[in-house]
């Protein structure tokens, strides 16, 4: 067991350690793609970062082994999280830092300590999404509607949607059409037992026939 939190590096770095440490992250990496792939939408490129992610940390940390470098390189590791085109969802953004801490772990020769945090997380990350945990019994939805510019936006659907919905919640508001007529989004999170046509023909009968849309909010995939 002692072995297990002991350093693989010596107090000079060799080939051999180094090879440890870098096929260990190497690994580790590839189990931390599948756990984040595990009943989740992923693009190519997001798993290939997350799988060579350890190994990047883990020679950076190598080759600073020792010297006032290393705080400047973890500090400036984790800061390139910020650098991303569009947002990520809580998931991504904790995958990230779970392969940054085991590449840190890998880096400094805890291989052992590593493998058991990998082992840890990943298997309470399959088990939490497993059994769903935080998941709304019903998901939100994305309604869209159309109304002329004379209708009134604020109270207009209160009465139908404390008929179909759990909550529902103006998120934009926005015109169109020259003006003429204003375009609303809603996240609405629907009753089980609630009947989405009849949901939809009662707002159609209120905004005067005008374009709705109900369908599911899009999540970002790749954070790259």
């Amino acid at each position: 067991m002692t072995k297990l939190f002991a350093s693989v590096l010596g107090t000079t770095l060799t080939a051999k350690s180094f090879l440890i440490c870098l096929l260990a992250a190497a690994a580790f990496g590839f189990v931390i793609a599948l756990v984040h792939m595990y009943k989740t939408k992923c693009s190519q490129s997001f798993a290939i970062t997350l799988a060579l992610l350890p190994m990047m940390i883990a020679v950076i940390i190598l080759l600073v082994n020792g010297s006032v470098g290393t705080g400047i390189a973890v500090a400036g590791a984790f800061s390139l999280t910020r650098f991303r085109s569009q947002p990520g969802t809580g998931k991504e953004i904790s995958s990230i830092f779970f392969a940054m801490v085991t590449g840190l772990a890998c880096g400094t020769g805890y291989v052992g300590i590593a493998l058991l945090f990998t082992a840890i997380v990943g298997v309470l990350s399959i088990i939490y999404q497993t059994v769903g945990f935080g998941k709304k019994a019903s998901p939100a939805k994305e309604l869209m509607v159309v109304i002329p510019e004379n209708l009134d936006f604020e109270e207009v659907f209160d009465s139908i949607f404390k008929t179909y919905t759990e909550s529902a919640e103006l998120t934009k508001i926005r015109t169109t059409n020259m003006g003429s007529m204003y375009k609303l989004k809603y996240e609405v999170v629907l009753k089980n037992d609630a009947d989405k046509k009849k949901f939809m023909d009662e707002i159609r009968v209120r905004n005067g026939n005008l374009e709705v849309m109900l369908g599911k909010i899009e999540e970002p995939t790749d954070v790259m």
